[in-house]
């Protein structure tokens, strides 16, 4: 089977089959990860360029070695120590550096549609690994791989998404991939960190009480405050932030029953979560962490030239 894509810029262009297949090839790439010789030739001879506008570190690490994994050999792009901090164009920089034979670019940049507008440009694959506040598309793609590994489903699953909705591009590609998959999703944060279109536009529930939204749902997939997109005031402080939508363990026992904790990462301690919850038996973050690199090394190959012809 092939993706019915080209390009992975987003969840929203990806069909449930397209779903469905990424998660199973990451489910046998993980298998390959657990074997003492965890490199396989699947990339062999494949050139990837991760270009990348904005800071990372678990996304930007992930990539890479998912790239090493596959033997596929890696450029790694910089703005701050490139051209582009002279001046030069994307699209300069990016035609340049296909002149050099590259077949695949991941994609971080701070522009909303900055990965499309490379797709309509260059012949190269394009995997946006998170553009503006639009999608996060692995992201999205390695906490279905995660909740479906805990839970063994997504279908019929009640997944609250908690925290900062409005610049959050990890939320939109997560509520595009769980709806899609049969998953009923509710966002849950103060009202000046969910946007007002929200509901009716993607199709989720809105809840504006933390306690309520722990109750009803399944999963917790907690976000980062973003205070780095926050161009104005949204909440009064961090401290009343914590007071009132961040997750504690006394609030977790009050439940009554046993919900999954996530959160993409980095986390603000004492803010989102207290330690005693991320460190605990309920959270998978770090097996998300280890499964992002199964699941990119599953969107990688099967975008890679070689799996597109058929090879």
């Amino acid at each position: 089977m092939q993706l019915s894509t080209r390009h992975l810029l987003g969840i929203k262009d990806l069909t449930t089959d397209d779903i469905s297949l990424i998660l199973s090839t990451a489910a046998q790439f993980k298998e390959v990860l657990q074997r003492p010789v965890k490199k396989v030739p699947s990339l062999r001879d494949v050139t990837i360029v991760n270009l990348f506008y904005e800071n990372s570190t678990r996304t930007k690490f992930s990539f890479e070695l998912a790239e090493k994994r596959l033997s596929a050999d890696t450029i790694n792009f910089a703005a701050s120590t490139s051209s582009a901090a002279k001046g030069e164009t994307l699209l300069d920089t990016v035609t340049n550096i296909l002149s050099m034979k590259v077949d695949m670019v991941v994609m971080r940049h701070s522009a909303s549609g900055a990965p499309h507008f490379l797709s309509q440009h260059i012949p190269a694959a394009i995997i946006n690994a998170g553009d503006g506040t639009n999608e996060h598309p692995t992201q999205a793609l390695l906490d279905a791989f995660s909740i479906l590994e805990k839970t063994g489903r997504l279908t019929g699953l009640k997944i609250a998404i908690i925290g900062d909705i409005m610049h959050s591009r990890v939320a939109q590609s997560n509520i595009w991939l769980l709806k899609k998959m049969g998953a009923t999703v509710t966002v849950c944060g103060p009202p000046t960190l969910i946007p007002k279109y929200i509901s009716e536009a993607l199709g989720v529930q809105v809840n504006y009480n933390l306690e309520e939204t722990l109750q009803w749902c399944d999963v917790a997939n907690v976000l980062r405050i973003q205070l780095e997109r926050q161009n104005q005031v949204l909440f009064s402080s961090l401290r009343e932030y914590s007071l009132a939508y961040g997750i504690n363990r006394r609030l977790l026992d009050s439940l009554h029953k046993e919900i999954v904790i996530m959160h993409p990462g980095p986390i603000n301690r004492g803010v989102e979560l207290d330690s005693d919850v991320a460190d605990s038996k309920q959270s998978i973050i770090l097996q998300q962490v280890e499964n992002g690199v199964a699941v990119r090394m599953a969107v990688l190959y099967l975008l890679s030239p070689q799996t597109s012809r058929g090879a």
